[in-house]
């Protein structure tokens, strides 16, 4: 997010639906940016293969649902050209079921750009660990000129803006600069602490999460907590597990029944300081 002192910026996205079908094609423009994204189903990869922005140099994310997690799995690439990349993934690739596709639309990307950006957004889905990357190989970041690496790294920024709006969000990890009042979350000898953004509730490195969970843990936390543990989020110390980075998770009972290691209402698990909940903050919030 782009800020101007401590003032947000703001700014306009534009999805033009080709087919006047929400789940069909569709173009991604940015106001102020020279960038183009293009996002099409799988199914559709026949007409869409079609369009001129597959002919220009570009990053791509192939997206579809893991068979090992509840994280969606997504691969990682970029072209000189891109309609041969994504039709030899069509033919090798069974696993992707939609994509989304970034070039420029006057044409100034290059080669050793597109490299560069694929190395950088590898290494932020890996450091975010919201998905199961399909890449094998971790490109090393190619050496660019300082405008060229000024250059492509704006076109990240952007390109990054736009991403929740397609349901991608793989790739950032939480800001914890936000002055947002921190909750807590004590239970069975553990604590561990977060704050709610818009895009879902924090819970901060070094929080405490039990070890044993309840028999009727709803089957989706116990997956996303095995998930966590072998990403590597969870720690094992002993007697509980303790959080190695800022994650956000999808909601505030999500993150409540992952903490516990049963289902939870997080609007009345997470609590301030000095005992109120978040939905009671909440509700001072809506009716003031």
């Amino acid at each position: 997010m782009k800020y101007e002192g401590n003032r947000r910026l703001g700014f306009s996205v534009r999805i033009f639906l080709v087919d006047g079908d929400p789940d069909g094609i569709r173009i991604i423009e940015k106001s102020n940016w020279t960038g183009c994204g293009l996002v099409f189903p799988r199914a559709l990869f026949a007409k869409a293969k079609k369009r001129p922005e597959l002919e220009r140099t570009g990053v791509y994310i192939l997206i579809g649902p893991s068979e090992k997690t509840q994280f969606p799995r997504v691969y990682i690439g970029e072209g000189d050209r891109l309609l041969p990349r994504l039709e030899q993934h069509f033919r090798t690739k069974d696993f992707w079921t939609w994509a989304v596709v970034f070039t420029s639309k006057d044409q100034n990307l290059n080669k050793a750009h597109v490299q560069y950006l694929e190395a950088r957004l590898i290494s932020l889905a890996k450091e975010a660990k919201r998905c199961e990357l399909d890449n094998n190989t971790i490109p090393s970041i190619p050496s660019l000129s300082e405008a060229d690496a000024a250059e492509a790294e704006g076109f990240l920024r952007d390109m990054l803006l736009c991403f929740p709006l397609l349901g991608l969000n793989v790739f950032e990890k939480p800001s914890t600069s936000h002055k947002k009042q921190r909750l807590y979350l004590r239970a069975k000898g553990i604590e561990a602490r977060g704050f709610e953004l818009p895009e879902g509730f924090v819970v901060l490195k070094g929080s405490q999460a039990v070890k044993k969970e309840a028999p009727s843990i709803h089957a989706y936390l116990s997956q996303l907590r095995h998930t966590l543990l072998e990403q590597g989020v969870f720690r094992d110390a002993g007697d509980h597990y303790v959080l190695t980075q800022d994650y956000v998770f999808s909601s505030p009972s999500t993150a409540a029944g992952v903490i516990l290691g049963r289902s939870a209402n997080g609007r009345l698990e997470w609590k301030t300081n000095n005992g109120r909940t978040l939905k009671e903050i909440q509700a001072m919030g809506s009716s003031s």
